[in-house]
């Protein structure tokens, strides 16, 4: 067990890094110090830097629904995070000409919630028009061919505040945090035989650590390269619609609609006035050729940026004519690839790096629903520690080599194939010279 005073370094401070060093310090430990490359927090290199994510437990395996059940509690009782947090209901469906895949996984869905007592009462099946309209009533798009249902124990939390939120507590309780793209980027890890003794930065200091947690998500194998063997550096498409006040205020309270085969939405937030959409697919990777590992660009604003693919913007075209046909032709604005760190069986990996004598720690494969798990995931990484080794099989080390293997589009929930981001930087290429 590590001694409680022994020096923590932690490197990244998104949404994993923060939650542990927050119920490290609560835990007792005393020696913190989070290494983060952006200038400030919230950090623009974190998959949380959003307006809002995604909070349900709609899952097909019973852990992960209790552990969702379980951090919903929190978000409601954690005044850390509980001003963030917004329980508008979930509308999930598919369209007309969804998919059979889609609406498979759709009626899983609504399986795995019905046979459980804590969603008695609260999920309704939605078969018309006004059925949905019950739920959000500003709906006046056609809904042709719309099936699903409405499940008011879910919702949303505004994910960037709750990070600087987060990073205030920490802050306050005397958590050390270096940043910047000199002071904080951390370009190796320090070895002492093969026991990890610390990191050095761009600027060429050396920082000593009795146990170093490595918390980059996407970004994991840029320092642990045999993290990319059974985690991929995944990217979707984020877009946005600029709304007016009174549009704002016409949207607010809306359930988070997410429809399976085309993409989902948010109430708009009152701060911007953006209106946040996903397309729903496989998304793309970045795949090095040499060695098969993919990694974002190592730009700071990774390419293709304010652009999303042609296929991405007409999934969302549709969606908001058949949903609010008053905004399809709207512009998009703030577009975006959202980074994250993918396993293939969408398990988190908190765990020692084998061989490094319980001195290293990774932090990764939040797969997409990783953020929910925010006011509790450093509970789990406290009990790592204390435990000298990680007990749950799932949460394991994987020593499988699964580079060069798509396993993207086999996740259930996920709805196409796999692209690699250079094909959309050419088709992105190839629309600029198209208008010149």
């Amino acid at each position: 067990m590590l001694n409680k005073h022994s020096p923590v370094i932690i490197v990244g401070g998104g949404a994993f890094g923060l939650s542990t060093a927050l119920h490290l310090s609560l835990a007792g430990y005393s020696d913190i110090t989070v290494f983060e490359r952006d200038e400030k927090i919230p950090s623009k290199y974190s998959a949380a830097y959003d307006i809002n994510k995604i909070v349900r437990a709609e899952y097909e395996d019973e852990f992960y629904t209790q552990l969702a059940l379980d951090v919903i509690e929190a978000w409601k009782n954690n005044p850390i995070f509980n001003p963030y947090y917004h329980q508008t209901g979930y509308i999930v469906a598919t369209s007309g000409s969804a998919p059979s895949k889609a609406r498979d996984t759709l009626q899983k869905s609504l399986s795995s919630l019905t046979n459980r007592p804590a969603f008695r009462n609260e999920i309704k099946q939605l078969s018309t028009k006004d059925d949905f309209r019950k739920y959000a009533w500003q709906i006046t798009g056609p809904l042709k061919g719309f099936k699903g249902y409405f499940n008011r124990i879910a919702g949303y939390a505004h994910s960037a505040n709750s990070l600087k939120s987060a990073f205030v507590a920490c802050a306050q309780r005397g958590i050390r945090f270096v940043t910047g793209e000199e002071k904080g980027k951390i370009v190796e890890l320090l070895y002492e035989g093969k026991k990890c003794v610390g990191v050095k930065t761009a600027d060429g200091k050396v920082y000593k650590a009795e146990t170093t947690i490595v918390a980059l998500g996407a970004y994991a194998a840029s320092l642990i390269p045999s993290v990319g063997n059974f985690a991929v550096a995944r990217c979707w498409s984020v877009a946005h619609v600029q709304l007016t006040e009174e549009e704002t205020d016409l949207l607010r309270g809306i359930p988070v609609v997410n429809v399976r085969d085309l993409g989902f939405f948010f109430e708009p937030d009152p701060a911007t006035r953006l209106f946040k959409l996903c397309p729903l697919g496989a998304g793309f990777v970045n795949t090095n050729k040499s060695n098969g590992i993919s990694l974002p660009p190592p730009d700071r604003l990774p390419p293709p940026q304010d652009y999303i693919p042609a296929e991405d913007e007409r999934k969302l075209r549709r969606l908001l004519q058949e949903t609010f046909p008053w905004m399809a032709n709207r512009p998009f604005v703030d577009q975006k690839l959202c980074w994250f760190s993918d396993t293939k069986d969408s398990e988190y990996c908190i765990d020692f790096v084998p061989g490094t004598e319980n001195s290293l720690v990774v932090l990764s494969g939040d797969s997409g629903h990783g953020f929910k798990m925010m006011p509790i995931f450093g509970e789990w990484v406290v009990d790592l520690l204390q435990n000298g080794k990680q007990k749950l099989e799932r949460w394991q080390w994987r020593k499988e080599d699964q580079r060069g293997v798509d396993w993207g589009s086999s996740v259930n929930w996920r709805i196409g194939e796999t692209r690699e981001l250079k094909e959309l930087i050419v088709e992105k290429e190839g629309m600029v010279k198209a208008r010149l």
